[in-house]
């Protein structure tokens, strides 16, 4: 039973490293405020003013009330001619595999972007081969399908072509956050009309960054600090 939304608890994830390079987590979401959210809270007005719609594959898994809301986002952001991006971010810790390919899988002929790990997009379309699983998400309706490969890098279908970037080349300090990162790049620049292969180029560029610092945030660049990684000297003066 959830909380009166005055009592909700805001929703807490822990972490913490056992070992040097890796990393347990644990979410303390059930029940919480986020767990509150409802259909009625999407307002239509905000959603058609956007830029961009992004969602989660996070949200659904808090409830029934959170699913009908982002079902209700996407629905609004598509009649009123919005892209629609969703992240799968698949969290085993609030659902099962097959619960989150089914209610994941709804949303996606509503979404023109998407973005998927390989296990994620193997998740939902039985395929192992990125490229196979993108092929088959594409199918499905979104008609830009980013599969990333972590270490090497990601591939694309983008407006029926396939497109592949190579990872950088960085000293890993901590993977989380990386993958919030490579999204922020490839939105920013789909939002300002950049071609397919820069829109790539920036994630990835993003994503590496962010591995560079501890943290979920730390290392999320902004515009300047993505010329960093090209930089010949380690400061700049």
């Amino acid at each position: 039973m959830l909380a009166p939304p005055d009592r909700a608890p805001t929703g807490l994830m822990t972490r913490w490293r056992p070992a040097p390079g890796r990393a347990r987590v644990v979410y303390h979401r059930g029940g919480s405020a986020g767990a509150q959210l409802q259909a009625a809270d999407i307002p239509r007005e905000v959603i058609a003013g956007a830029a961009a719609v992004h969602v989660t594959g996070i949200t659904p898994a808090l409830g029934d009330g959170p699913a009908a809301a982002v079902t209700r986002a996407v629905a609004l952001a598509r009649a009123a001619g919005v892209p629609v991006s969703l992240d799968v971010n698949c969290r085993q810790a609030l659902w099962s595999r097959d619960q989150a390919a089914a209610v994941i899988g709804a949303l996606l002929p509503g979404c023109d972007v998407v973005f998927a790990g390989r296990d994620e997009a193997e998740m939902l379309t039985g395929e192992a081969d990125p490229e196979a699983a993108a092929r088959a998400l594409e199918a499905r309706g979104p008609g830009q399908v980013i599969i990333t490969l972590g270490a090497e890098g990601c591939l694309a279908r983008i407006g029926g072509s396939t497109l592949a970037v190579a990872a950088l080349v960085v000293t890993v300090i901590d993977t989380v956050g990386a993958g919030d990162a490579f999204v922020a790049g490839y939105l920013t620049e789909l939002i300002e009309d950049r071609p397919p292969a820069v829109r790539l180029v920036t994630a990835v560029t993003a994503g590496a960054l962010a591995v560079t610092a501890a943290g979920d945030w730390e290392g999320m660049p902004d515009r300047d600090a993505l010329a960093l990684l090209a930089a010949v000297e380690p400061v700049s003066r």
